[in-house]
């Protein structure tokens, strides 16, 4: 019997599985056997030899298990790199704002927290492969405020190369607006989904980066350059 181009595209789905664990691997193949139009081309634990395996199995879609975030950047751009058309999905993931981004950032297609059920994992796998993006909904909130954020910041004309002339990162030209609006650590903490540890880390290089004693001090000294992010 002749197959309709959207049986034939179905059924041409095909999956390499990352996951440290042996069992959750096998688990995970066997679900995916049960399911018509989807197969997986090849499984291995994150290795500096995965790439290399990801590549030469020739597959649509890489299903990654929460890989080891001091990782998860340069594996996901060396994929870029040396498999652009490659799409990739994250399942077994933390409610984390800054690792979500970072990994939309790096270009991924999927990204699944740990309650994710395995008929989801599956959906996101299927939606992936027919052009779709997928993210839990609670994070897709704060990227719309972000990228609309980001929009009036360009719109706004904001002299990004004076902030660079400090060395300021992305996430501290953020901070020091809040703390020009008077906001406290904890405050800070909650608008950035982050920790209240984190930000003080934040601040203190801050203030070594421009040479100030208090967080007001950079602050004035980061307006008298001419720059002041989100103003």
């Amino acid at each position: 019997m002749e197959r309709t181009p959207n049986e034939v595209s179905s059924c041409s789905v095909k999956v390499f599985l990352v996951a440290e664990g042996r069992l959750l691997r096998e688990t995970l193949v066997r679900l995916f056997q049960k399911r018509a139009g989807v197969s997986v081309v090849g499984q291995s634990r994150y290795s500096e030899f995965a790439i290399g395996l990801i590549a030469a199995s020739q597959c649509s879609i890489l299903l990654l298990d929460s890989p080891p975030r001091a990782h998860t950047a340069t594996l996901l751009n060396d994929l870029s790199e040396r498999i652009p058309q490659i799409s990739v999905v994250l399942f077994g993931m933390d409610e984390d704002f800054d690792c979500f981004l970072s990994a939309v950032r790096s270009g991924i297609r999927g990204y699944l927290l740990k309650e994710a059920s395995s008929s989801q994992i599956i959906a996101t796998v299927r939606g992936v492969a027919q052009g779709e993006a997928i993210c839990p909904p609670r994070l897709c909130a704060p990227l719309f405020q972000l990228v609309s954020r980001e929009f009036r910041q360009r719109s706004g004309g904001a002299d990004l190369e004076a902030a660079a002339s400090w060395g300021l990162t992305y996430r501290q030209r953020q901070l020091v607006v809040l703390v020009a609006k008077g906001l406290t650590n904890k405050e800070i903490a909650a608008s950035l989904h982050l920790s209240e540890f984190t930000v003080k880390n934040h601040i203190r290089r801050i203030l070594r980066q421009v040479d100030a004693q208090t967080r007001y001090e950079a602050v004035d000294v980061i307006r008298a350059s001419g720059y002041l992010p989100f103003a």
